[in-house]
């Protein structure tokens, strides 16, 4: 069992030169109602004896979710988010926060033990690849920085079985960390309620049928019928016309799309990964009608960019699922 343990020590001096005589001291800090908490996560059972009060985000994502939890002030670093837009009232927020890596990816090794993190918070495993230089998960955990990862993307296998409600467990289980379960149980209500609208307004409605790419002129990169991307489509009233290719992001043959006959296309943006400039989604737009030119998407432009980031755990994937909806059933929201 991992356990963030916290001592203080107490030492009381007069205000003149004389001290009075040495005392034995309870070193153990006081209970916080409600605390200690326990989650599970990747395998893991993480214990707290108190909220995180030093948190480092990596993938925006996950700082997004703390925001919308209100515990921006909790964060004392975060990754570049410089990809696609950001949440509405959000940049200000990140804007005071340091940022410690340029990137998306939490910092190499030694820059990132030396945060004295109480806590972090990402949305895979790629930034605690020991290969890649980063620091590891049971690294951070003996510098008493646990990890948690957002969706159970723990492992390629994981991120395939990815449902919606990770996202609401998510939730809860930050809420219970940082001692702000009525606050995580508000949010989780307003965004169920949120979803079930949509799914009442698309439920007598013919599914459109979509097709999911971040480009590629062949083979192309495409959203299979497992993960979070074939989740948000389903929930949106469409069906992916990739459903029957076990995959999350993966890729496809120009054959596959041309076959597909999609109605929709979502096309995934972001401007920068990782530092490098990555095509438009206007040119990605265009590979994916070039390709499917004979559908009833291509014959109509029908095209959605959709940030990347929604296409990761966290708040923001539950958000895209209305723009998706009102995109693929724009009658439904008439009223």
């Amino acid at each position: 069992m991992r356990r963030l343990l916290v001592l203080v020590a107490a030492l009381t001096l007069t205000a003149c030169g004389q001290a009075p005589a040495t005392q034995e001291t309870d070193t153990a800090a006081a209970p916080r109602p409600g605390f200690p908490v326990t989650v599970e996560n990747c395998g893991r059972t993480l214990t707290f004896d108190q909220p995180p009060a030093k948190v480092v985000t990596g993938y925006h994502p996950s700082l997004e979710t703390l925001l919308a939890l209100g515990l921006g002030d909790r964060i004392a670093g975060r990754t570049n988010f410089s990809e696609s837009a950001f949440l509405p009232g959000q940049k200000e927020s990140y804007d005071k926060i340091p940022e410690i890596s340029p990137t998306i990816m939490l910092p190499q090794k030694e820059v990132m033990l030396a945060q004295g993190a109480d806590f972090v918070l990402d949305n895979a495993m790629a930034s605690f690849d020991a290969g890649g230089g980063y620091a590891t998960v049971e690294e951070l955990d003996a510098a008493g920085s646990p990890v948690y990862i957002l969706g159970g993307w723990c492992s390629p296998e994981e991120t395939l079985e990815f449902t919606l409600e990770d996202t609401f467990t998510d939730l809860h289980n930050l809420g219970k960390i940082f001692g702000v379960p009525a606050r995580a149980a508000g949010l989780v209500a307003e965004l169920r309620g949120r979803l079930d609208d949509v799914r009442e307004r698309v439920a007598a409605r013919p599914p459109v049928k979509v097709l999911a790419t971040d480009g590629g002129k062949g083979p192309v990169n495409a959203y299979g019928g497992a993960g979070i991307t074939n989740q948000m489509i389903t929930a949106a009233g469409g069906v992916n016309v990739l459903a029957g290719v076990r995959g999350d992001y993966t890729e496809v043959s120009v054959e596959q799309i041309s076959a597909a006959q999609p109605d929709a296309i979502l096309v995934s943006e972001y401007a920068t990964l990782r530092g490098e400039t990555m095509p438009t989604v206007q040119a990605k737009t265009a590979d994916a009608l070039a390709i499917a030119r004979n559908s009833p998407a291509a014959r109509a432009e029908r095209v959605l960019p959709v940030p990347v980031a929604a296409q990761h755990p966290g708040y923001r994937n539950l958000l895209a699922i209305t723009d998706i909806a009102r995109f693929l059933h724009p009658d439904a929201f008439t009223s």
